[in-house]
């Protein structure tokens, strides 16, 4: 272990020594402190933003695949639905099978529909929220939730 000398950095914020830290005034002292403090304060900062920088980066990266992703689910999608309807044209007729093909979509559309506004009707704000904006609070619980059942 060694001892600091004047005017070496003690943990890489403060530059006074132990003589400079006796001779100072409390006032001094302070506003070393004070400037340590921000100093800590505007490198942590810094250190945040760089992190954010990187996770957001990763985000961006990861959203676009999904993305893709999404896109070519949709072709495969599609190019079923043709494989579909041209099988079903072997055997009946094209505008038949077409009719066949859109009719299965717009089944798979409906359940699709049903099962996301059951979900979405479930849905509730978080209560601390409410609060923050005026007088909801003093509401009783479930009071203005019926609005949410009508749509």
């Amino acid at each position: 272990m060694t001892a600091s000398m004047p005017g070496s950095h003690a943990g890489g914020l403060s530059e006074a020594g132990p003589s400079e830290v006796s001779d100072a005034t409390v006032g001094e002292l302070m506003s070393k402190v004070s400037r340590d403090l921000s100093t800590l304060i505007r490198q942590e900062l810094q250190l945040a933003k760089a992190e954010l920088k990187v996770e957001a980066t990763k985000a961006g990266k990861g959203a676009g695949l999904l993305g893709g992703a999404g896109f070519a689910g949709y072709m495969v999608m599609l190019f079923l639905s043709l494989a579909l309807w041209a099988a079903l044209a072997n055997v009946m007729d094209v505008g038949l099978a077409a009719l066949i093909v859109g009719g299965l979509w717009a089944i798979v559309a409906g359940l699709l529909f049903v099962t996301g506004r059951s979900r979405m009707r479930e849905v509730r704000p978080p209560r601390s929220a409410l609060c923050r904006r005026s007088r909801m609070c003093q509401m009783p619980s479930g009071a203005g939730e019926e609005r949410y059942d009508q749509q």
